[in-house]
Formats: structure tokens, sequence, C-alpha cells
């Protein structure tokens, strides 16, 4: 079973993109074929086998590293070529030589090993003409060619969508987050649920980096897309969120943890404690308007809460237990800058 794991994936590449591959290494076979009259072009169809990628942007620096590899390689087995011949160890030197030239050069790990690999096949074939060297360049640069066209004219699908729902959903655990402070601060709460609510609240920070992650993808997934002017601003929209809603998780998660460090059980009794959930009530309650908001950019702004925004008016804070005043002025403290990232101040 463990060995299967390693072998198999869990999921699929997608089926477009095995199409796509399939048809740039056919496209760069061919061309090179009737450019060059390679009747095996080998290095074209390696080319584009390895530099189709899911969107342009990756495919086309899949494109430079693998060019670049392949005239390194090229050209020092030629060099090697000709200066010592072709026997066994003289192939065996050169191809350390490449590794340690490209761990010089920092090169990235595409090129890296690609310098090797196309020094190595140049050697065992024999080829030491220039011509040989030359055409096998032409064809890694055909292939790599053939890829980049056949992502361009088959557009890759943007990422808007996973993205868009990773942001909305974190919005929403936040709002859910603060409405389960509310119910801890107004009715008392046994330890299980207290520590029931601290894992909840930790859970935003993987779903933060979750949003992070996918927001990054559908920023690549647009960078040289014919789709790129359509769609950037849905992107842009849900990138300004997803800021403000990175300090909320924080705020989320650090109420929490202080009303479980300092929890009491006659919380409930103090008066500004029942103010303080009032306003959190109203945080939560706005927070997802702003989701809703975002979640249809398209649409005329939704009518605002029918409840004044929070904190615009003095609290009445009376004197609370010495046991209380800590948890309390963390809460106001907290509670004054979830307003400010919700109302965009």
């Amino acid at each position: 079973m463990r060995i299967s794991a390693r072998v198999r994936s869990s999921s699929r590449i997608p089926l477009l993109q095995a199409v796509k591959t399939s048809l740039a290494v056919m496209l760069g076979w061919v061309l090179s074929q009737g450019l060059l009259h390679t009747e095996l072009p080998i290095f074209a169809a390696i080319a584009a086998l390895l530099v189709v990628q899911p969107n342009i942007n990756q495919t086309l620096g899949r494109a430079i590293e693998r060019s670049l590899g392949v005239v390194g390689g090229v050209l020092v087995a030629y060099g090697v070529g000709v200066a010592f011949g072709k026997s066994s160890w003289i192939v065996l030197l050169a191809i350390v030589f490449c590794i340690l030239l490209a761990w010089a050069l920092r090169l990235a790990p595409s090129s890296a090993s690609q310098i090797p690999i196309s020094a190595m096949m140049v050697l065992s074939i024999g080829a030491t003409t220039p011509e040989y060297a030359r055409d096998r360049i032409i064809e890694t640069m055909i292939g790599a060619a053939a890829a980049l066209l056949v992502n361009a004219l088959i557009v890759p699908p943007v990422l808007l969508a996973p993205a868009h729902e990773t942001v909305i959903r974190l919005a929403r655990e936040v709002a859910d987050t603060l409405d389960r402070i509310v119910d801890a601060l107004r009715f008392p709460q046994t330890q299980t649920q207290i520590e029931e609510m601290m894992i909840k609240a930790r859970l935003l920070r993987p779903m933060l980096n979750k949003a992070e992650k996918a927001l990054k993808s559908a920023e690549e997934s647009l960078t040289l897309n014919p789709r790129h002017t359509t769609n950037r601003r849905l992107l842009d929209v849900d990138e300004e969120f997803y800021n403000r809603l990175t300090s909320l998780v924080t705020r989320a998660i650090g109420m929490t943890r202080s009303l479980r460090d300092h929890y009491d059980h006659s919380l409930h009794l103090e008066p500004t404690v029942l103010a303080i959930t009032v306003e959190l009530s109203r945080s939560a309650h706005d927070l997802r308007l702003l989701a809703a908001e975002a979640d249809y950019p398209d649409r005329d702004h939704l009518p605002v809460a029918v409840e004044p925004p929070a904190l615009t008016e003095p609290l009445l804070i009376m004197t609370p237990h010495p046991q209380h005043w800590i948890l309390i002025g963390s809460l106001m403290e907290d509670l004054r800058r979830v307003r400010e990232e919700i109302k965009g101040e």
C-alpha cells in the first residue's frame, strides 16, 4: 500500500492538460521533422512534454528553464566530445561536471537536471558535429514553442472560483467565531465547551493559509491569460477582502484565547460584558454583509445593516469585578480593531 501511494496520485491531472500535452508533443514532432528533417525529434517531444503546465505563466517559465538547460547541456557535450571523444568515462565525467555547474550557477531544479540529461543524451548518441548540436537546440526550442502555442490557443481555465469560495468561507467562519464568543459571554459554559470553541477558532489559521494559496494560484492563472482583463477586477475584490480578513482572523483567535484563559461563570452578570456582546453581534452581522457584497461584486450594493455601526456611541463601562477587568479591557481593544477592519478604516 505504501509503494502504491508513492507511485499513484490521489487525483488525476485535468483531462484538458493531458490533451494539450499530447497536442504539443505532436505539433513539436511534426514541426521538427518538417523544418529540420529529423527522423526522430526526441528533444522536441521531451521539451513539449515537460513544458506544458496548467497555465500560460508556468508554461513560459518552464519553457525558458528547459531551453536554457538544453542549450547548456548540448554545448557542454559538444565541447567535451570534440576535446576528449566519446568513451564511457568521458560521458560520466561530463555528467558530473554538468551537475556541479548547475549547482555553482544556482539554477532552478528543472534546468539543473536538464543540463546533465542533455549532455548525456548527446554524448551517448555520439554526435559531435556543430550541426548536430545546433539542431538539438533548435529542436528543443521548437518543442517549447509548440507547448506555448497550444497553451495559448487552448486557453487554460482561470482559477477564480476556488479562490473566491475559500475567501467567502473564511469570512463566514470568522463571523461564526464572533457569534460563538457572544454565546460564551452571555451564557455559562462548561470547560469542554470553552476548549471546543478554542479549537474551532484555531482552525481559522489553516483556512487563512488555504485562501492565500488559492489566491496565488488564481493570480498565476491570470498572468499572460487572454481572459485577464475580464477577470482581474473579480480577483481584486477577493484579494482586498482577504487582506481585511487577515487581521480579523488574528483578532478572533485572540479574543477566543483571552476568553478561555480568563473565563468565569459570572461573566454574564457584568453589564459591560453584555454591552460588548451586542457590539460583537453587530460586527458578525456586518461581516456577513461584506461577505455577501464580495460574493456578488457585479450587483448593486446590498442595503446597509439596520443596526447602527458599533462603537459609534460611548459604552458605559462600569467598574468590573477584579477578576474580570483584564478580560474586559482585552475584549474592548480587540473589538475596536475588529470594527476598524470591517468598516475599512
